[in-house]
């Protein structure tokens, strides 16, 4: 073969791989939702740059857990809640998606109310009804819509946040302190400090895209053979979510640390944020509020649905009609319907809502990586196909990260 040829057969593979970018990216990109937005904001805005590092060590971590969710749906054909009957208990896995399920609703419900919340400053039209609109629009796509046209939507909304990055160069930050603190781990034992890595780390490693993610490689119904292909489209969607997080944390930081602004609800921190960061910038923060919530709502309550669905072995998938898959769709839609009562309802506070229940996800976290690096390395299961070590090491150093965090934040409650 000559060497045009051999440039030519690799410029055709990479295309071919190019082609294959979809779970993983939609998968990282959801996981910058508006729950995600606020809880980045809040970390740069309380503690400043000094957790960057922590960041940048979560993004190995996610790649490993990521992956093998997308190799043990791709080896096995069948989803976590379906594999956790079978080899291990009925009982787990009617507990780890029944809180999936109640963590994800609450979340949803936190989504669509900073995007009415949004909607409302920019247009002066009431929340609720924008919540009404926004809930029948998501709600519409999911009933009429195919798989594929849902995951072309998903993966265009997933570049337009980038426009977070186009803020955090507008804030001007100190470049020297920002590399310090990505690459200088600081550590300080306040609770405040505790709460907003746990927050982080929830919000990074949500328990939710493990599930979303496992589910979408079985919808491309690949073959076992394209289980180590994965990766790629793995690691360019973890990396471009942190990439979007780091750029959310710079951003808080600057234009919050040290203000001591009280931010209780996504309109308080768009209308802080605006003075500060003059009208582009908070254009911008508006606009990714908007998309990140169109990208992740449907990521949150399709989770739900496939998880139920797989517990209770009901027909499940996007491309099935909604009369041969009511279960799976009642729960797809109900997820969001029940998640716009609970805004209707008046019972959150927005920003709390947002920024607790990525807290809950991180107290989560343990439990979800300590079920899937039991799977993953399950001969009997996943045969020769069993987790890389590298796989191994991050999502055990996820699982004591997280472990050691939770323990801490609750001595701190108790003392």
């Amino acid at each position: 073969m000559s060497f045009k040829d051999r440039i030519r057969e690799e410029i055709e593979k990479n295309r071919e791989r190019v082609k294959e970018l979809g779970p993983g990216l939609i998968t990282g990109g959801a996981g910058d939702d508006p729950a995600g937005i606020v809880t980045y904001t809040v970390v740069g805005a309380t503690t400043g740059f000094s957790q960057l590092w922590l960041l940048l060590l979560s993004t190995p971590m996610m790649i490993a857990i990521q992956n093998m969710a997308a190799r043990i749906a791709i080896v096995t054909g069948k989803s976590l809640p379906e594999i956790t009957t079978a080899f291990y208990s009925k009982k787990l896995t009617v507990l780890m998606v029944s809180v999936l399920a109640v963590a994800n609703i609450l979340t949803i419900g936190a989504d669509l109310n900073a995007i009415a919340a949004i909607l409302h400053i920019t247009t002066g039209l009431p929340t609720i009804q924008w919540l009404l609109v926004v809930t029948a629009i998501i709600a519409g796509v999911i009933i009429f819509g195919k798989y594929r046209t849902v995951k072309r939507v998903l993966i265009w909304l997933t570049a337009i946040l980038g426009v977070y990055i186009v803020s955090a160069i507008i804030a001007k930050p100190p470049l020297m302190e920002v590399l310090k603190s990505s690459f200088i781990p600081q550590i300080e034992m306040q609770s405040a400090w505790i709460m907003a890595a746990l927050g982080m780390l929830g919000t990074t490693i949500s328990p939710y895209l493990m599930f979303w993610q496992a589910a979408e490689e079985r919808e491309e119904k690949k073959s076992v053979v394209q289980a180590d292909e994965v990766g790629f489209d793995t690691i360019v969607g973890m990396v471009w979510s942190n990439l979007l997080a780091y750029a959310m944390i710079v951003t808080g930081a600057v234009l919050l640390y040290g203000t001591h602004q009280n931010i209780h609800d996504v309109n308080t921190l768009a209308l802080t944020l605006e003075p500060v960061a003059g009208e582009y910038a908070f254009a911008l923060f508006s606009l990714g509020i908007v998309v990140s919530g169109f990208l992740a709502i449907p990521v949150l309550a399709g989770s739900t649905a496939y998880a139920v669905a797989d517990t209770f072995g009901w027909r499940e998938g996007m491309d099935n009609r909604v009369s041969d898959a009511k279960g799976f769709y009642v729960v797809f839609v109900g997820a969001i319907l029940v998640g716009a009562g609970i805004d209707l309802a008046h019972t959150l506070n927005v920003v709390e809502a947002l920024y607790y229940s990525q807290v809950l996800d991180g107290m989560l976290i343990p439990l979800l990586i300590a079920v899937a690096m039991m799977v993953s390395n399950n001969r009997n299961v996943m045969g020769k196909f069993t987790a890389s070590r590298f796989e191994n090491i991050f999502s055990l150093f996820a699982f004591l990260v997280t472990v050691v965090l939770t323990g801490i934040m609750f001595w701190q409650w108790l003392n």
